[in-house]
């Protein structure tokens, strides 16, 4: 595969970098007295950021690239691997003195199996070597609950994991720092502190942190129980006063929020979403914003202030320099650069990175390799115009499958718990690592009752959030039709919905099989917190390898299960 080389890239801007001054320049007589001072020069500061990294040590796949032949072409390469990463952070750090590293959130949680088997303790350790700085927490931080992201700051084995936990020593937890600045707890203090500030040339900057503030929509409720989670652009404008008290004339805003765009890895192309509101309502004094969540690239101006997103999985980071006015404090205006680049690996990897990587790879290769069945083709995530998938299907189906013992007649799965498509190798087979990569959360099934109505309001729930619907994967058992044209809340026409092709009613109730997060009201499903007579199951991946061990050579499913009206 060709790789793209970044160096050529790189050489001129850190050259210049390594010449920009951040000291005051002072003359002095004879006698050694000073004579007059200069007006000190801008300081000039590197940040290197990236985001949704969600425990992607090894690299994750290949990235379409400009053909560096004939940019009207490109090429696929591989991109990503957190020993890689670690190279071009180090490469850029050392030759610019005022650099500063950050992530905006998700950095752990649906981790792959080398990281998420051992509670994403290798993430961080990984991070404590490339010298990352602050990561501002993502709802996917939340996925274990408000104590186990505590543990990760402040280290320590996990009570109850002695198999999992502290395998390469004891863990000592984050060097860097989890900026929440949103995310208050009942005393009204914030969970983890809502900014850091750095000094350039004795010139202070804040670094403000936080997560989206729809994070309850989308997490389990009882890993977040007590806190709230506050408006993103009011808790930085609030903050501002405190701020500019303390010198700060720049404002650097790390948010777990994004946006879409249509364009490449670096364009700006019909920027949308909740990021473009939320900057726009921000104090002047933030003149730069990286974001996440949406995994999406983008480099932008919006309102003014630079914003950047560097797609997911440790594939890219943003390369962003600015300067900073002594006499201000503020960003010299037009100073803020930035450019998305590829973690292109023609380049060395970082030894002590690769050498922890290998030590957890090592502990996972007994089970990672171990196959778990055959497929007939691949399953993949990749929606039909009803919102439904082959892979969503199959985790459906097999989900059904495991709930029967206990009645139930129907399945549900929601697409955000389905992290990656699962395709077999040449001779069809598939591995424990495949599966786990595809469901990573570890969550337990469970049944629970309810009735014709609740069924059709958990199918209006999908809609929730209108602009970002949720498309629940169903089981074969169930078919049912939605209108594109229907306004939220009456998308779904109750007769169309049959189950085992018997239209529900209303009034009866029936057995439903889900995992435990969206049992509990997760992604916005409330009506599930409803469901009585609820009983527990296994783990979602358990399950899964049962269902595939026991359907050699499975078909890849037809998509006729969710229909789609005008």
């Amino acid at each position: 595969m060709k790789l793209i080389p970044q160096t050529l890239w790189l050489s001129v801007a850190l050259a210049l970098g390594g010449c920009m001054s951040d000291s005051t320049s002072v003359s002095a007589t004879r006698d050694g007295s000073n004579n007059e001072q200069r007006p000190a020069a801008p300081v000039a500061v590197k940040m290197i950021a990236f985001n949704d990294f969600h425990g992607n040590l090894e690299a994750p796949g290949t990235l379409t690239l400009p053909d560096p032949k004939d940019p009207s072409k490109t090429v696929k390469a591989t991109a990503g691997g957190v020993d890689y990463l670690a190279a071009w952070v180090k490469q850029l750090r050392d030759k610019s003195p005022n650099t500063i590293v950050v992530s905006a959130g998700d950095l752990i949680g649906a981790s792959p199996l080398v990281s998420g088997l051992f509670h994403d303790e290798p993430t961080i350790e990984a991070m404590n070597l490339l010298g990352l700085d602050l990561n501002a927490v993502g709802n996917h931080e939340f996925d274990d609950g408000q104590d186990e992201l505590l543990r990760m700051q402040n280290g320590g084995c996990k009570p109850g994991a002695a198999d999992t936990s502290c395998r390469n020593g004891k863990f000592a937890g984050a060097k860097f720092k989890f900026l929440a600045a949103n995310v208050q707890k009942p005393d009204g203090g914030t969970l983890f502190p809502g900014y850091e500030i750095k000094k350039y040339g004795n010139i202070p900057v804040a670094f403000i942190g936080m997560t989206l503030k729809s994070t309850p929509e989308i997490v389990s409720p009882a890993g977040i129980k007590g806190l709230s989670f506050q408006d993103e652009a009011a808790t930085v404008n609030a903050l501002i006063p405190k701020l500019k008290a303390q010198g700060v004339g720049a404002v650097v805003v790390l948010i777990h929020e994004g946006g879409y765009q249509t364009g490449t890895y670096d364009d700006c192309k019909g920027i949308s979403g909740p990021i473009v509101d939320i900057v726009k309502k921000l104090d002047k004094s933030v003149g730069l914003v990286v974001s996440g969540h949406t995994h999406q690239a983008y480099n932008c101006v919006i309102d003014g202030r630079r914003v950047t997103s560097a797609k997911n999985y440790g594939q890219l980071f943003t390369e962003i320099d600015f300067k900073l006015d002594p006499a201000s404090h503020g960003f010299v205006a037009g100073s803020i650069q930035a450019v998305n680049r590829p973690v292109t690996q023609d380049i060395a990897p970082r030894a002590d990175v690769s050498a922890l990587v290998k030590t957890y790879q090592d502990l996972v290769a007994p089970i990672a390799g171990r196959v778990v069945g055959s497929l007939a083709g691949d399953l993949t995530r990749n929606a039909n115009a009803a919102g439904e998938t082959t892979l969503g299907d199959v985790i459906a189906d097999s989900q059904l499958e495991a709930g029967r013992a206990q009645g139930a007649v129907v399945a549900f799965m929601n697409p955000g718990g389905v992290r990656a498509d699962l395709k077999p190798d040449a001779g069809g087979n598939v591995n424990y690592k495949q599966i786990y990569t595809v469901q990573p959360f570890g969550n337990t099934m469970m049944t629970m009752q309810l009735t014709g109505a609740q069924i059709d309001q958990l199918l209006e729930q999908q809609w929730s959030t209108p602009a970002q619907p949720k498309m629940l994967q169903v089981s074969s058992s169930l078919s049912y039709s939605w209108s594109q044209s229907a306004l939220p809340g009456g998308k779904v026409d109750i007769n169309s919905i049959a189950i085992n092709g018997v239209k529900i009613d209303p009034k009866r109730s029936y057995t439903v099989q889900v995992n435990n997060f969206i049992a509990g009201g997760g992604d916005g499903f409330a009506v599930l917190a409803q469901g009585v007579n609820r009983v527990g199951g296994g783990v979602d991946v358990d399950v899964l390898e049962k269902y595939l061990q026991a359907h050699p050579k499975l078909a890849v499913p037809k998509l006729n299960r969710i229909g789609m009206q005008p």
